[in-house]
């Protein structure tokens, strides 16, 4: 007997992974610049999450086009 793994617990799973490393990266990245006081007063941690939106996206286009 051979199992199959389901496909929709795995989409699932990557992408709940994807979401959780980009809240942890994000959350780093805003630490990291705010105590080296690289980031303007009135930024918060929106901005950053607005930053590293669009480098996803970049990334993801990138990829598409060169598939």
């Amino acid at each position: 007997m051979i199992l199959q793994q389901d496909k929709s617990i795995q989409n699932v799973g990557e992408k709940v992974g994807f979401i959780a490393g980009y809240f942890l990266f994000t959350t780093v990245l805003y630490f990291v610049l705010f105590f080296l006081r690289r980031i303007p007063v009135s930024w918060s941690y929106v901005h950053i999450m607005i930053i590293t939106t669009v480098v996803v996206l970049v990334g993801t286009a990138v990829k598409r086009v060169l598939k």
